[in-house]
């Protein structure tokens, strides 16, 4: 089985009038099924190497392999569709679209790549709406919804092509205590019952603590990396 993702000596270099390295020669395998935090402080290069985890921006150097399959010499269509079919995001701010219902908002991932959404996809997204416990909101319209039910339906809409890998980007940073507990208990389940390797991105330690193995940056470097 290959690794989730690989990270083969990846720098990062913002051209302009002074180039400024962000990320240098990073290292990093996360393997299948693994529940993994990736912390450090503001400037540290958490969010850069976020994007290029998620191949939502490319190293200057190095390579990203997502499931096994180098990402380096592949064409912006072939990465968005790789990038659809094995990575999920979850961000801090949910980015639901309003004026559709939750459960619209689910089945965005699977529509991207399907002209029509059969009843197998309809189903799967009501079972993950379930899992979320949102049955009872999924007709609702995004807008109309608490900040913790769309965070949650964020998480299913994140699920939804059965990813290999989820990214969480500071999940529960705009959630009141409760509510992020809650999702990150669902975190957890669905890591175990999908069986989906995570990494959740945060400054929060509480959060980070609670992973199975942490990971920090800072100053563009992996500092330490400890499995729990």
């Amino acid at each position: 089985m290959a690794d989730a993702l690989v990270l083969q000596q990846v720098n990062k270099i913002y051209e302009g009038p002074v180039p400024t390295q962000v990320l240098f020669d990073i290292n990093l395998t996360l393997r299948q099924q693994s529940f993994n935090a990736l912390v450090g402080t503001s400037g540290s290069g958490k969010s850069t190497m976020l994007n290029i985890m998620g191949t939502l921006d490319r190293p200057t150097s190095g390579d990203v392999i997502v499931g096994g399959h180098s990402t380096r010499e592949l064409a912006k269509q072939q990465l968005a569709k790789l990038r659809n079919q094995t990575i999920g995001f979850v961000f801090q701010f949910h980015f639901l679209l309003p004026e559709f219902t939750a459960l619209e908002n689910v089945l965005m991932p699977y529509r991207i790549w399907h002209s029509r959404v059969p009843g197998e996809a309809v189903g799967r997204a009501e079972e993950l709406m379930k899992l979320m416990g949102l049955t009872k909101v999924m007709n609702q319209p995004a807008n109309r919804m608490s900040g913790g039910q769309q965070q949650r339906t964020a998480i299913a809409r994140a699920l939804m092509n059965q990813p290999q890998l989820i990214l969480a980007d500071e999940p529960t940073g705009n959630l009141d205590s409760e509510s992020s507990e809650q999702v990150y208990q669902l975190l957890r389940r669905v890591h175990e019952e999908e069986q989906t390797t995570f990494l959740i991105i945060t400054h929060d330690r509480k959060v980070a603590e609670r992973a199975d193995r942490i990971i920090e940056i800072n100053d563009g470097r992996i500092l330490y990396d400890t499995q729990r």
